[in-house]
């Protein structure tokens, strides 16, 4: 049959990617049980407590972190996305020709408008 050639191909193609894959999750799931069967099961409280420093922490180490972080990484996310699409832009350019110009024109204008309007909106001040 046609079809068996092909999926045999497919598998001779194929088979030491499998092999791979499953030698990888092998070796991580033989990793993870035997780290498990040898830790120790009842830990000390000593091991169990907060180190500083070698001196005694003086006050709770979890602090909320203000809302200006998460706001500067996700504009920081979203603009360097952005200027990553410009890099094969650069390499291709004498190739595209006016109508790739003028893509990458509007482009840039697209993230020139949400620069301003993440600016106005005050996104970038960190008062």
């Amino acid at each position: 049959m046609p079809g068996s050639d092909l999926l045999l191909e497919y598998l001779t193609k194929f088979l030491p990617i499998l092999i791979f894959i499953g030698l990888a999750l092998g070796f991580g799931l033989v990793t993870l049980a035997l780290s498990y069967l040898v830790q120790p099961k009842y830990p000390e409280p000593e091991k169990l407590s907060t180190y500083e420093c070698g001196s005694e922490p003086f006050s709770d180490s979890r602090m909320p972190f203000p809302i200006r972080y998460y706001v500067i990484a996700m504009l920081f996310v979203i603009f360097d996305i952005e200027v990553i699409f410009l890099y094969p832009w650069a390499i291709t350019f004498n190739q595209l020709g006016v109508i790739g110009f003028i893509e990458m024109m509007i482009f840039i204008g697209l993230f020139v408008v949400a620069y301003v309007y993440a600016w106005r909106k005050g996104a970038l001040e960190w008062d």
